[in-house]
């Protein structure tokens, strides 16, 4: 019988506190509440499309800025989504997928290696300024996978292929994390053990 891959992870600092759950192996439900809209949006849009059932509420520094709030909930992810996998065993280990949102298009691969490491490249210049959905800037982008890759030992190469929306190219790079992340989760029937010639990830 195939152990649940489920998680439950807490972090409370004086910028932030969330609470985090997480069923790698769910249908895509979620409920997300971050006190940053856009940011709830991404998250419900990457359970959607990575088929995570994923509960998260998260408040933080706002008045402030977006940054540790997001940050946060992204280290308390990558935590979980380390936690739920578990040795590992089983899984499809690589995934990759394109994504396009109107004119916008990424792509993202992703390999559960237990080696943390993010190639993020494309984003047109003045992206990572941009206000998107009031105070999420497109600089935030990067920093989610940033944070979800070294928290949850992934490598994560996502590039964003053409756009012109910030809102658009944003979204497919979540999008695109997403349906990578989804097939290299998976588990294999075929697959015996952990998928490495070294026998651990």
């Amino acid at each position: 019988m195939t152990t649940a891959r489920i998680a439950r992870r807490t972090r409370s600092t004086s910028e932030s506190s969330v609470e985090l759950e997480l069923n790698l192996d769910g249908t895509g439900r979620s409920s997300i509440s971050t006190s940053v809209p856009f940011f709830d949006h991404m998250l419900t849009a990457f359970a959607k499309h990575s088929l995570t059932d994923l509960t998260v509420t998260a408040t933080g520094d706002t008045h402030i800025d977006a940054h540790h709030t997001v940050e946060d909930v992204a280290i308390v992810l990558g935590h979980a989504i380390r936690e739920a996998l578990g040795d590992k065993a089983g899984i499809s280990r690589y995934g990759d997928a394109l994504v396009p949102l109107d004119e916008a298009l990424a792509q993202a691969v992703v390999d559960i290696s237990g080696r943390p490491y993010l190639v993020h490249e494309g984003e047109p210049a003045g992206f990572e300024q941009h206000l998107i959905g009031g105070h999420f800037t497109g600089s935030l982008v990067r920093h989610t996978f940033e944070a979800l890759a070294f928290n949850a030992g992934l490598t994560v190469h996502v590039r964003v292929l053409s756009g012109r929306d910030p809102h658009h190219i944003a979204e497919a790079e979540y999008k695109a994390f997403a349906r990578a992340f989804r097939q290299a989760k998976a588990l294999d029937p075929l697959v015996e053990g952990v998928p490495s010639t070294k026998g651990a990830l």
